[in-house]
């Protein structure tokens, strides 16, 4: 996606992989692609206007969040920062966005009939949280239908309404959390909302929030 955008892609491309032979996550995990889940990418153009490039994670998450909700109980579904969609804490899917020049490509993967069984996390899919687990190409149709309502609320609406939006759909203030820091650090919490800007804020045992803008985040 990012060669095409290259070439002229438009806002509202996508492309969806039966398998992938080199599918990768966050922090340059492997991703283990099975057949029948979905591996798909989408490109948006940034317009001079636009909010932050990197809250374009949460438009995803909402997203993908509603249209899962769509084929599972919406009770078992809870959103993790900065993008995860966990379903009764274990991983369901995961995004990841990368920006070349005003291209920003959206890659998405959900667990639908498969998921991973020897991972270092819970993780869970579709099928197996007693969900229908649809075709990827139809899932895939739903969901870039529903991202393309919320870009056009994130871009309309603002910041704060989008801010608003995932976290109604996230883990409860007080959540434990733990966060892995680009820099080795760890620092443990309690999940205690997001900055303005969508940072993820903890608050720590002695009372002090920490802003946090990059990190790999677990449950406690």
């Amino acid at each position: 996606m990012l060669a095409m955008a290259a070439h002229g892609a438009a806002e509202g491309d996508w492309l969806i992989a039966d398998t992938q032979t080199a599918g990768r996550g966050r922090m340059g995990r492997a991703w283990q692609s099975q057949a029948g889940n979905l591996y798909a990418t989408g490109l948006v153009r940034l317009r001079a206007d636009d909010p932050d490039a990197a809250t374009l994670a949460l438009v995803a998450a909402v997203a993908l969040y509603d249209t899962v909700a769509l084929w599972v109980d919406a009770a078992k579904l809870r959103l993790k920062w900065p993008n995860d969609l966990l379903s009764d804490g274990a991983k369901l899917s995961g995004i990841l966005l990368e920006r070349a020049g005003d291209a920003v490509v959206i890659g998405i993967g959900v667990n639908l009939a498969h998921h991973p069984e020897t991972l270092d996390r819970p993780v869970t899919s579709l099928a197996a949280v007693g969900g229908m687990s649809p075709e990827p190409g139809i899932f895939l149709e739903t969901l870039a239908e529903t991202f393309a309502r919320w870009l056009a609320s994130w871009r309309g609406d603002g910041l704060a309404m989008m801010r608003t939006a995932w976290l109604t759909r996230a883990h409860v203030v007080g959540t434990a959390l733990t966060a892995n820091l680009p820099d080795g650090q760890r620092i443990d919490g309690l999940f205690d909302g997001l900055t303005e800007d969508c940072a993820l804020q903890l608050r720590l045992a002695d009372g002090a929030v920490r802003v946090i803008h990059a990190g790999d985040v677990f449950l406690i």
